[in-house]
């Protein structure tokens, strides 16, 4: 007596990407409801089972969806927007102005439907995502009926949904609770990097992730410079470093990966931590070559991801798997490394273990959530095919297939797209959507061309300085009293310097263009000497975007970068309105106050002359460090004896163009 089941697929060369990577040629695979029920030879399967709909496949491939492990789909909406540029000129220059001013609700929305489509039609059934705005990620997902591991993005910095860490760290928990336990949507948190969170903002996450079984997903070593930053500022490489944060206790799922050494391979492969690779974005931003091999040869689950459609510029996973192949095999110098079976492997089966949903999907085996696809090998671009040996299927979807092969996707049971069309989304509405917030962005930035923002960092070398600060200053009347009690036995200074500073302030016409200050910091030794001179630029913002409590600053105006020329080159590439220059000496502490850094500032301004200031500063991330930060700052200005002195809350250049 046969089985009914709801749809039956027949004449099919079955590429399962099970455990022993089954193949049937003809093969059958049988779906009831959500999930796959049974797989194998034609011949036994329609002994066994009829069903209301019957698939003849005219003997195309029939196989996993494919599993995009690392992306960020929101961001197809500024997709071409800038390329062929320094990471810091695209990252700062464009595309953080662009979120700032963009992205929303309603923007995440439409990138994600977006996204949804194409990546549909290449035969993605499942992807992993990290942005911003997660929850309406998830719903345009759900809405398009793809599966996806959706990570609410925290970072140290304000975000377009978050305007400190704490708001993202609210809004994730609330997102986990609302998507937990999704037929079609794993919710996830996502600290977007070690050098973009905080050790604080790193615990917190792995507790949230622990808390609701949760994956947790972050950039690992992408970088060099990365790499090279963590090991002076840190003393250890990456991984180690998230270790001791308690990363590593979580599902971790680490992007990137593409500078880690053979031990913390293995320090991840213990904790069962998912890579995802991803070939074409660490290609166009020159980020380097990820030791794949290695990771494999260690035990590792190896993912393959896009990346974001910003930085690669699709989400085409046939294109990425064949780079995955063919980078293994050029870095290696082995053209046997990563051969098709195994590249297509990372994409189905391995990609979703990486991502810690292999119970659930990449592979087609009884018991598994019915995501597959169908794929056309008759084109011309692949033909022939030969049968002698059972890798050349893996070889002609790797080495010879294209993402419009893929004919039709169904996904946890549900067709998503039937004969090339879609049926889950009106792809000419979205198109005309995106093309008109396109013109909108290109406006936004034909006006920006021109600022001062722009053209600094088009010098190079520009980064964004840190969020938030706690600052307290005051004007001294005994400085040589105050130099004295700093020797006091409750402050620990840990180091301390001498500068002859020398700034020139840059006014614009338009005031909403901020203030530059070149400054020349002259390093004087013990004798007396100058024994360096260092000179950089900064763009402060007219005005403080924030307070958060005491005077606390949210600075996200302020941009730093070397200063390679003279004042005289920058006055005349950055044409002022107006220009004043200020002299000081400065007296400058490094200092542990109760197990808390803070740096102490003592300027004598000689020019104009102002008399003597004292400023007390730490950096912060949170608002309820900050508040003991000030209080702490607070207890200081006590210490050394002017805790009665006026405080000042205005910057020299406020004082000077308000006289």
């Amino acid at each position: 007596m046969t089985q009914k089941a709801d749809t039956l697929f027949t004449n099919a060369i079955v590429l399962t990407m099970d455990g022993k990577l089954n193949q049937y040629d003809p093969g059958a695979v049988v779906v009831k409801g959500d999930s796959i029920i049974a797989v194998g030879p034609e011949a036994e399967i329609t002994k066994e089972y009829t069903a209301d709909e019957v698939i003849d496949c005219g003997g195309k491939v029939l196989m996993p969806g494919l599993v995009n492990a690392h992306t960020h789909v929101p961001m197809t909406l500024l997709r071409g927007l800038a390329d062929d540029l320094r990471l810091d000129v695209w990252l700062m220059g464009y595309m953080l102005p662009v979120e700032r001013e963009f992205v929303s609700p309603e923007f995440v929305r439409l990138g994600t439907s977006l996204a949804c489509a194409e990546q549909i039609r290449s035969g993605v059934t499942t992807f992993n995502d990290m942005y911003f705005f997660e929850d309406d990620i998830a719903q345009a997902t759900a809405d398009a009926g793809m599966r996806a591991v959706c990570g609410q993005s925290i970072m140290k910095y304000p975000a377009p949904d978050a305007a400190a860490f704490e708001d993202s760290l609210a809004y994730a928990r609330e997102f986990i609770k609302k998507w937990k336990g999704h037929p079609l949507i794993v919710p996830a948190i996502a600290p977007h990097a070690p050098y973009s969170t905080t050790p604080e903002i790193l615990r917190t996450c792995a507790d949230m992730a622990k808390e609701f079984d949760v994956p947790l997903h972050i950039h690992i070593s992408e970088t060099v410079f990365e790499v090279e930053t963590m090991r002076n500022e840190q003393g250890m490489p990456v991984v180690p470093y998230i270790k001791k944060q308690g990363v590593l206790e979580a599902k971790v799922i680490a992007a990137h990966c593409v500078h880690i050494d053979i031990g913390e391979m293995k320090t991840l492969q213990h904790v069962n931590a998912g890579i995802s690779h991803n070939p074409s974005s660490n290609l166009k931003l020159a980020s380097g070559f990820a030791p794949v091999q290695k990771m494999l040869e260690n035990g590792l689950n190896v993912g393959i991801g896009t990346d974001g459609p910003a930085s690669n510029n699709d989400l085409d996973m046939f294109e990425e798997v064949r780079l995955a192949s063919f980078v293994a095999k050029a870095s290696s110098n082995d053209p046997t490394v990563v051969p098709a079976a195994t590249a297509l492997l990372m994409a189905t089966r391995m990609g979703a273990q990486a991502l810690h949903i292999g119970d659930l999907t990449g592979s087609l085996e009884p018991g598994k959530r019915a995501d597959l696809i169908l794929v056309d090998t008759s084109p011309v671009h692949n033909s022939p095919r030969f049968r002698r040996d059972p890798q050349n299927a893996y070889a002609q979807l790797v080495f010879a297939s294209k993402s419009t092969d893929v004919t039709d996707v169904m996904v946890n049971g549900k067709w998503l797209m039937r004969a090339h069309e879609l049926l889950t989304l009106n792809e000419k509405d979205l198109l005309e959507q995106a093309r008109v917030l396109a013109q909108k962005i290109d406006a936004f930035l034909i006006e920006r061309e021109q600022s001062i923002l722009s053209k600094l960092i088009a010098l190079g070398g520009s980064m964004e300085q840190e969020s938030f600060e706690v600052q307290v200053k005051v004007k001294v009347t005994e400085p040589a009293l105050l130099v004295q009690k700093m020797k006091r036995p409750e402050i620990e200074i840990t180091a301390s310097k001498q500068y002859h500073q020398y700034d020139d302030y840059f006014l614009f016409e338009d005031p909403s263009q901020g203030r530059l200050r070149f400054r020349e910091d002259n390093l004087i030794n013990a004798k007396g000497d100058v024994e360096n001179v260092r000179s950089r630029l900064t763009l402060l913002g007219q005005k403080r975007e924030g307070e958060i409590g005491h005077d606390v600053l949210l600075s996200r105006s302020r941009f730093l970068a070397p200063a390679v020329h003279t004042s005289r080159f920058y006055r005349e590439y950055f044409k002022p309105k107006q220009e004043i220059s200020v002299e000081k000496n400065r007296l400058r502490w490094h200092i542990r106050y109760k197990k808390t850094e803070f740096f102490i500032n003592l300027d004598e301004v000689k020019e104009p002359q102002m008399g003597t200031y004292l400023e007390i500063k730490s950096r912060t991330w949170s608002r309820k460090d900050a508040d003991n930060k000030a209080a702490l700052a607070s207890e200081l200005l006590n210490l050394l004896g002017v805790g009665d002195a006026e405080v000042v809350t205005k910057d020299l250049i406020e004082i000077l163009t308000t006289n």
